[in-house]
């Protein structure tokens, strides 16, 4: 698959119908917000906007049912509201969602929110994007997984194996045991099927979340978040 420049906030591996599957999704307002705050002079690769889009009264809405179980998450778990993302250590969308959304949200709704983090490598295009998810799975066994996950990022440019085996000696992690898991591939199955089950709900895109079942697509802003988690806390969102 080839990179083409857009004006969105995802990288996208596969165009399929998740389009149209999704498109009575609600909260286009915001995801327009998005695009208008953080769209704007920027390179991107081609994406097709899977959801929410604009969408016309009544609005409907739908749910996913996504596992969390046995997957890396943050935060209470009886939290009112769960997020789930797939994501790509290598996408430079996740990056910009991680460092400039994620902490101000966590802090923006202390104890209400658990972030679970799904793996989604976009193998085609980031050749760094199943090594850093198998690494970051290897620091997980280890119970290491929050800080390694933030170092990958912080890392995107240089992702190496070298650079996995450093950041694991930074945050003191067992090294035989690391590098055996990554030798082994410990974790490549599971990556995997997080992948297929991906694309079997028809995401198509890096980063695409889901809070308490609601699909939202790209790396959007705060405000996009707080819009559906305000409204969520307030039951105004039928279930």
């Amino acid at each position: 698959m080839s990179e083409n420049t857009s004006q969105t906030d995802t990288i996208t591996f596969k165009k399929d119908t998740f389009y149209t599957v999704l498109v009575a999704l609600a909260f286009g307002i915001g995801i327009l917000t998005g695009y208008i705050l953080w769209g704007r002079g920027t390179t991107r690769t081609t994406a097709q906007p899977a959801a929410p889009v604009a969408g016309s009264a009544p609005q409907t809405f739908r749910r996913y049912d996504i596992p969390t179980e046995g997957f890396p998450s943050l935060g209470p778990d009886d939290a009112p509201i769960v997020i789930v993302e797939f994501s790509d250590f290598q996408c430079p969308f996740c990056k910009r969602w991680h460092e400039q959304v994620y902490q101000p949200l966590m802090d923006a709704y202390p104890g209400k929110i658990r972030i679970v983090y799904r793996n989604l490598p976009l193998t085609s295009i980031h050749p760094e994007a199943m090594p850093s998810a198998e690494a970051s799975m290897c620091a997980f066994e280890q119970n290491a997984y929050w800080q390694y996950h933030g170092a990958l990022f912080s890392g995107q440019e240089i992702l190496s194996a070298a650079f996995y085996v450093q950041t694991a000696t930074d945050l003191g992690l067992n090294l035989a045991g690391f590098q055996t898991c990554m030798d082994e591939h410990r974790f490549q199955a599971q990556i995997q099927a997080d992948m297929d089950f991906a694309l079997g709900i028809g995401v198509q895109s890096t980063p695409t979340f889901f809070i308490n079942g609601l699909a939202i697509v790209g790396a959007q802003p705060l405000s996009t978040f707080s819009d559906i988690i305000d409204k969520e806390l307030a039951g105004e969102i039928p279930q």
